[in-house]
């Protein structure tokens, strides 16, 4: 019976009373999966008439304009070593602890587990506000591109001790929810992910930006998006395009993209076009003037840019898990190969320069798929899940919590 409020419960009917707070340390203009997912969600969730605030690290160079908006509280902040375009929040409890005295929100959402994610927490069960947590980066397993695979398990140990201090923790698909279940996290949920198919399509293709890669109508361009650094495995992207050119030479390859990695890249590869940070439509426009997509990143939570790519028109090729499992059939919407089947991954992209005739059926079909993963769905699954737990007492016996939360979630995947 005690998930009998939370069935009937409509959450667009109530949706102009509830306040919704976001705590991150990543937020757009910043250029990341996460800093893309999190403004589809507050967008979204201003749009079916919620109130939402965000707490993030201060960004120098675009914060002086936002700097009064009470819908936003900036936190103090270091560069992430390693990645310093991106800021890490440092612990900010009594700054929000203050705020949210003020405004006290109904729920708080911490996409991020750094030490402003930390203080969050510590702050709003202080207030008794019910806290959830997203798991969008798979931060154990960094550890293993940056030669430091020892601390995989203290990484997950510490990553497990946060979310499990939490209501409950969402993630993108089925198959990181049982793997993080499988590994003790408790109370995990999926809200999965969309793509909005109206900026990336293949209208936006562009034979002037082509002429710039000096590619032509006949030309395979093979399209790399995302940050340039170890974790994402762009050896493996490389090895293949190389293979690639073996058995085409009409082949050309674009990455866009910064990071660690483009410097020593740019001066070891001076046939590769590198086009840098895009957004927006100069990035909708760099997809769909490619072909083929290559994704061999072996990190992923979920991968962002797969959808991105199908629903640009490209053939996709990619390791057989996360968002590809989901979304791509073998040999209609994209190849696939088996996870870390490195040389698998290669003969599927060689598969494609072989048989460009293919390539068509493919890409069109991809762009079908994408066009129905509206984004619309995953925010109003968001919203049913944060708030369909605010009339249960969050400071009762985690089991009773556990089994609650988990009817509440099996009733939602029914609807």
């Amino acid at each position: 019976m005690i998930y009998a409020k939370s069935l009937a419960w409509s959450h667009r009917d109530a949706a102009v009373q509830r306040h919704i707070a976001i705590v991150t340390e990543t937020y757009p203009p910043e250029i990341n999966g996460v800093a893309s997912t999190l403004a589809h969600l507050v967008r979204g969730l201003r749009l079916s008439g919620y109130k939402v605030s965000v707490a993030r690290p201060r960004q120098k160079r675009f914060d002086e304009s936002i700097s009064s908006d009470p819908a936003v509280t900036l936190v103090p902040a270091l560069p992430l070593p390693s990645y310093r375009e991106l800021n890490i929040g440092l612990p900010a409890g009594g700054i929000l602890q203050q705020c949210w005295m003020q405004h006290r929100p109904d729920v708080v959402y911490i996409a991020t587990q750094g030490p402003l994610g930390w203080s969050a927490l510590r702050a709003a069960r202080h207030l008794e506000i019910p806290v959830f947590s997203g798991f969008h980066t798979n931060f154990h397993i960094y550890s293993e591109h940056y030669h430091a695979g020892w601390l995989s398990f203290f990484i997950l140990s510490y990553l497990r001790g946060f979310h499990n201090r939490t209501v409950g923790t969402l993630v993108a698909t089925d198959e990181l929810r049982d793997r993080l279940l499988a590994t003790g996290f408790k109370n995990v949920s999926v809200f999965g992910r969309g793509v909005d198919s109206r900026l990336f399509s293949p209208e936006h293709r562009s034979a002037a930006l082509r002429r710039v890669w000096r590619a032509g109508d006949d030309d395979l361009v093979v399209l790399y998006v995302g940050r340039v650094a170890p974790e994402k495995n762009l050896e493996l992207a490389i090895e293949s395009y190389r293979a690639m050119q073996r058995v085409n030479k009409a082949v050309k390859f674009v990455v866009v993209g910064d990071g660690p990695l483009r410097p020593a890249l740019q001066g070891k590869h001076d046939d590769f076009i590198f086009c840098g940070k895009q957004e927006g439509q100069e990035l909708a426009k760099h997809y769909a003037s490619a072909d083929v997509f290559l994704f061999p990143s072996e990190t992923e939570t979920f991968g962002n840019v797969t959808l991105e790519a199908m629903a640009s028109g490209l053939a996709v090729v990619a390791y057989d898990y996360a968002a590809a499992r989901i979304h791509i059939t073998d040999g209609e919407t994209g190849l696939l190969a088996p996870y870390r089947r490195s040389s698998e991954f290669a003969g599927a992209a060689v598969r494609l320069a072989r048989e460009p005739q293919s390539l068509f059926k493919i890409r069109q079909q991809a762009r079908q798929c994408a066009v129905t993963l509206d984004w619309q769905r995953v925010i109003d699954r968001f919203a049913r899940i944060v708030m369909g737990t605010l009339h249960l007492d969050h400071t009762a016996d985690p089991e009773i919590a556990s089994d609650a939360i988990g009817a509440m979630d099996r009733a939602i995947e029914l609807r």
